[in-house]
C-alpha cells in the first residue's frame, strides 16, 4: 500500500455549517422530525397483524387511515409529543453555540 503525499487534504472548514439557524427554525424542524417518527410508528402498528384500528382492507379506508395517522402524529408533536422534538432542538441549539 502506498500513500500519495501530493493528494490534496480535505478542507475541514468547508464541512462546518455556513450559517446558524434560528432557534425557532430548529424547533420547527425537530417537531416535523418527531411528527414523522410518530407517524411511522403508527404505520408500523397498523401494518402489524390485525392493525390497531381495524384491518383497512379496502383502498378508501386505507387512505383515510393514513390521513388520520398523519394528522394525529402532527397534533401529538405540536402539543409536546414524546418530548423528542425539544431534546433534539436543545441539542442542536447547544451545538450551534459551541
Amino acid at each position: 500500500m502506498t500513500i500519495d503525499s501530493t493528494a490534496p487534504a480535505t478542507d475541514v472548514t468547508s464541512l462546518e455549517p455556513k450559517s446558524k439557524d434560528s432557534p425557532d427554525k430548529i424547533l420547527n424542524a425537530a417537531k416535523q422530525f418527531e411528527s414523522l417518527l410518530v407517524a411511522q410508528m403508527m404505520k408500523s402498528m397498523q401494518e402489524s397483524e390485525g392493525g390497531w384500528l381495524g384491518t383497512g382492507d379496502d383502498q378508501s379506508s386505507s387512505a383515510a387511515m393514513e390521513y388520520g395517522q398523519e394528522a394525529f402524529a402532527q397534533a401529538v408533536s405540536a402539543n409536546g409529543g414524546l418530548g423528542l422534538a425539544r431534546m433534539v432542538a436543545d441539542g442542536l441549539i447547544h451545538a450551534q453555540k459551541d
